[in-house]
């Protein structure tokens, strides 16, 4: 589908364009697999025009129907008989919007119907919307596959490896079949301890280079998910006669689409590893400030790229490659426990440094 921005959903829905409607499968997996108990709330994102929203109150939940589309939750507020129902539509961001400003604390059951594919951050957005859970209460995701797709719509729909990925950080995990849907019941959050990994011997080389640390706004950092399935910063090998720093800054650009200026990005420590049996220097950059929104713009490396928060890097329910580990580390220290050995030596410019002495250890901690 390709949709990207507000503006594109608000004409898709304005068009009277839908998705496929509810069907009988789900109808009867939804009674079977979480019926409604006394009082129950609900949570719908990314609710469309509203159908599975009115479905859930109609069966006995008292439902807040959310997505990021003014258009979508005019249309569905505005079906006959909506009123009559236990259903409120909101229009709510999950990706941006404070996950606090939700009508509720907590939720029985959480839904995401052919919209889960559409959100970029996903395992931050799973994180924190698993936290809105009452006991007991379960998130279910339904979705469409990649295989069953034609290749020009794979953004619709999910891969096996994706929903391998959401059983990530789950006590109890079911799948079920909806008429060619994939039906998903999570149950029991259980947020995993984050592995450490690399990635097999590499092609000679002086095997020095740059990892990046980027946050957005909110603090988060920006990571990607490798087709190895570990979980990186963005960054890279640097060219003969090339800075770390502007290695940082090229990598950046070439990685995710985000633009830096040399003077935003600053080296912040220089580390020594080895792996299998060969050193490895990582130069561990922070980068202050930059334009853009991350994208995929080398597929045969990365799957996609996703805004992070700190607290959640402990229980990566994937593996962290370990020099970016390293260089977290580094901006973070101790936020990641049960590091591999690294030599870290840290490096204070003429901007850092301070006549009332501060350590070089806190000179880092320091710099935004």
């Amino acid at each position: 589908m390709g949709y990207t921005s507000q503006e594109e959903w608000d004409a898709h829905y304005r068009s009277g364009a839908s998705f496929r409607p509810l069907g009988d499968s789900e109808r009867e997996l939804l009674a079977a697999h979480v019926p409604a108990p006394d009082g129950a709330l609900a949570l719908d994102v990314g609710c469309g025009l509203g159908e599975l929203a009115r479905h859930l109150a109609a069966a006995g939940y008292r439902t807040d129907a959310v997505d990021y589309a003014p258009a979508a939750v005019a249309a569905a507020s505005a079906v006959d008989g909506v009123g009559e129902l236990p259903v409120e539509f909101l229009r709510f961001d999950v990706e941006r919007d404070d996950i606090a400003g939700l009508p509720h604390p907590a939720y029985d059951l959480i839904t995401f119907r052919l919209s889960l594919a559409f959100v970029a951050d996903r395992t931050r957005v799973l994180n924190r919307l698993r936290e809105r859970l009452r006991p007991g209460g379960a998130l279910c995701v339904i979705t469409l596959l990649a295989d069953h797709v034609p290749e020009g719509r794979r953004d619709i729909a999910l891969d096996e490896d994706e929903i391998g990925l959401l059983g990530a950080g789950w006590g109890r995990v079911e799948r079920y079949d909806a008429q060619g849907l994939a039906f998903l019941v999570l149950r029991d959050p259980a947020p995993a301890r984050v592995a450490f990994r690399g990635k097999g011997r590499p092609r000679p080389h002086a095997l020095t280079g740059a990892g990046v640390v980027v946050t957005d706004a909110a603090g988060r950092v920006l990571l990607g998910l490798s087709v190895g399935g570990a979980w990186e910063l963005p960054g890279g090998k640097n060219e003969p006669g090339e800075a770390f720093t502007a290695a940082a800054v090229r990598e950046l650009a070439e990685e995710t689409g985000l633009r830096a200026g040399a003077d935003d990005a600053r080296l912040l420590a220089v580390l020594m590893d080895a792996v299998d049996e060969m050193p490895r220097v990582t130069a561990a950059v922070r980068v202050t400030a930059h334009t853009g929104e991350p994208r995929v713009t080398e597929p045969e490396l990365i799957r996609r790229w996703e805004w992070h928060e700190v607290r959640d890097l402990p229980a990566l329910g994937q593996a962290l490659f370990t020099p970016s580990a390293h260089v977290i580390d580094t901006v973070w220290p101790g936020v990641l426990p049960g590091l591999p050995p690294v030599h870290r030596h840290l490096v204070v410019d003429q901007a850092d440094r301070r006549t009332d002495g501060e350590s070089p250890t806190s000179a880092v901690r320091n710099r935004p």
